[in-house]
């Protein structure tokens, strides 16, 4: 699968070292009992919720729903509509990611900087953020579309969740394409202009045949990403419905867990058809550019033929997001944004006392302590994969890739199914006996568990990106020396994958704080969750109060991981640095 995230590039040796060869796992006690672990974590965190999700669709009314979705005329038109969704979102958020990356990477111009800070944003923005400040500016009474142009707009429906969701997804081609950009060979850029051929030329011919893996790779992530999405659909769906909130009215509003196991059936089988292409794919498709000899640095391109188009439609899109961010951050200073502009304090009063304050606190705290845990997990993964197991390695990456795989609305429902309603294996009753019996508490251990699922893949690809460019003569020495592979890892393996191990926790913590549609069907009235408290208050009409929501959650998001990041680096690693 091809990383989303910055890993750190090695500089390519002059000659390839000599192959070492690789301790077998099964010689070392210690990283079989570690495999072993790490194994039951899997099976706890994504198995078996999905095995009991599989299993409720196939109860008698699961399989009643599943025959209705067969036959019924209006199932079809909601799978169509899911399906259309995650077309159209693939394409457009593709394109806006490969733009914005090309511009970022290849174009010369001014505020690089800006650039990529604007079209990161989404990630530390709670995921209806954009759904409610485009109702704001372009619905029917928006300050745009009535305010200014007269008319009322209407954002419903597919062509409004077509915006949102193309916007707030779109960072993860761009982060795809920026990676590949910047490790294309220059030279083929040099040999295709010493031929002759022009800028435009070599941009169609060259360069984007070169990037084919990015633009599938991209496409089947955000298709999954937009199928799957539970929060824009029930702020901005209006009467097109897709299998998601189909299968959350079933949930909450029919309490049949059955039907909504067998809606959510019709969203895995897609999603992971679509994760196991994309690895096919990935496996079979090698585009070659860093052949480790040295290859200079590619020229910014100041021709008007490709500048122009491309900077003016990144620009353009730059605005709106502008627009769109800037709207969150002021909303929650008006009395009723686009309405009632006036100053007032009051949303911030709310979230900052009351069931406002025990939302952050409570999110933060899970938060926390899902993402320590996602990260060294993440990298435990990532070194057994690459390090120590041979016949099982693939088998523990796609575990491990599965909480990005599996769609959060299915994982929410599968985690209801296995954890929340009493559910025993071997006699013993699983979560509840964790949490002493607990509601309170099992609902928040089930919550963690969500959040480590769901942000475990990055640090692990980032972790296997890293010591893929380590030599494991490194590592070798240190065995040589008398050192079990426990000591190995954490004192020599560790710290070379240092900004591996900050690109996990950063993101685990970012995606904990801001995922809504798994955690949905997990919170109780104890415990409280900042998305959930968003979602409510938009449901309710008070926008205010979630544009203030929204602005403390990036606020605190911006913080705490500038917070990981330092502790991480200073405390951890005591600010030890290592160069290969």
């Amino acid at each position: 699968m091809t990383s989303v995230l910055d890993s750190p590039a090695a500089a390519a040796p002059l000659a390839a070292p000599a192959p070492v060869k690789r301790r077998r796992g099964r010689r070392d006690p210690g990283v079989i009992v570690l495999a072993t672990l790490v194994a039951l974590v899997l099976l706890l965190l994504v198995a078996f919720p999905v095995a009991r999700l599989i299993g409720a669709a196939f109860s008698p009314d699961g399989l009643a729903t599943l025959a209705r979705i067969v036959t019924d005329p209006v199932n079809h038109r909601i799978v169509g509509n899911t399906m259309l969704l995650g077309v159209i979102v693939g394409v457009v958020g593709t394109v806006i990611g490969f733009l914005f990356a090309y511009a970022q990477v290849r174009i010369k111009f001014r505020g690089k900087r800006a650039l990529h800070l604007l079209a990161m944003t989404p990630i530390v923005a709670p995921p209806f953020a954009v759904a409610t400040a485009v109702i704001t500016l372009f619905g029917r009474n928006g300050a745009i579309s009535y305010g200014i142009l007269g008319v009322q707009g209407d954002v419903y429906g597919l062509p409004g969740l077509v915006l949102v969701l193309s916007l707030s997804f779109f960072p993860v081609a761009y982060m795809n394409f920026k990676g590949m950009l910047e490790s294309l060979d220059p030279s083929l850029d040099e040999a295709a202009s010493g031929l002759g051929a022009s800028r435009l030329r070599i941009f169609l011919s060259v360069t984007l045949p070169m990037l084919v893996p990015g633009f599938a790779g991209s496409f089947l992530l955000l298709f999954v990403e937009a199928i799957a999405d539970l929060a824009n659909p029930l702020v901005l769906g209006g009467d097109f419905t897709v299998l998601a909130s189909r299968a959350y009215l079933a949930v909450t509003g029919e309490f049949n867990t059955s039907a909504g196991a067998a809606y959510s059936l019709t969203i895995l089988l897609p999603a992971l058809l679509v994760f196991l292409v994309q690895r096919y794919w990935v496996s079979r498709r090698s585009v070659v550019t860093v052949t480790g000899k040295p290859a200079g640095r590619s020229q910014p391109i100041a021709a008007a033929s490709i500048r122009v188009p491309i900077l003016t439609i990144v620009v353009l899109l730059s605005a709106l997001i502008l627009t769109i961010y800037a709207t969150v951050l002021i909303g929650g200073f008006l009395q009723v944004p686009g309405v009632n502009n006036a100053f007032t304090l009051d949303h911030f009063r709310f979230v900052l006392t009351g069931i406002g304050s025990q939302a952050m606190s409570d999110t933060a705290l899970m938060a926390l302590v899902a993402a320590p845990v996602a990260g060294i997990l993440g990298m435990l993964i990532a070194w057994l994969v690459v390090r120590k197991l041979r016949r099982f390695a693939g088998l523990f990456d796609f575990i491990g890739m599965m909480g990005l795989a599996v769609p959060g609305t299915v994982l929410g429902i599968g985690y209801a199914l296995a954890y929340i309603t009493p559910t025993t294996v071997f006699g013993i009753q699983l979560l509840p006996a964790l949490a002493g019996g607990t509601a309170a508490a099992g609902g928040a251990i089930a919550i963690i568990m969500v959040y480590v699922a769901r942000s475990l893949p990055s640090g692990q690809r980032a972790g296997i990106a890293a010591l893929n460019q380590i030599d494991p003569a490194i590592e070798e020495a240190s065995t040589s020396l008398g050192a079990n592979s426990a000591t190995t890892f954490r004192t020599v393996t560790l710290p070379l994958i240092q900004s591996a191990l900050i690109t996990g926790l950063t993101f685990a913590f970012a995606r904990s704080m801001t995922t809504l549609s798994p955690i949905v069907f997990l919170t109780t009235p104890e415990i409280k969750v900042m998305t959930s408290q968003i979602l409510a208050e938009v449901d309710a009409g008070r926008f205010g109060n979630a544009f203030a929501y929204c602005t403390v959650l990036i606020v605190i998001v911006l913080l705490l991981i500038s917070l990981i990041n330092l502790l991480v680096r200073k405390v951890i690693f005591r600010g030890r640095t290592h160069r290969r």
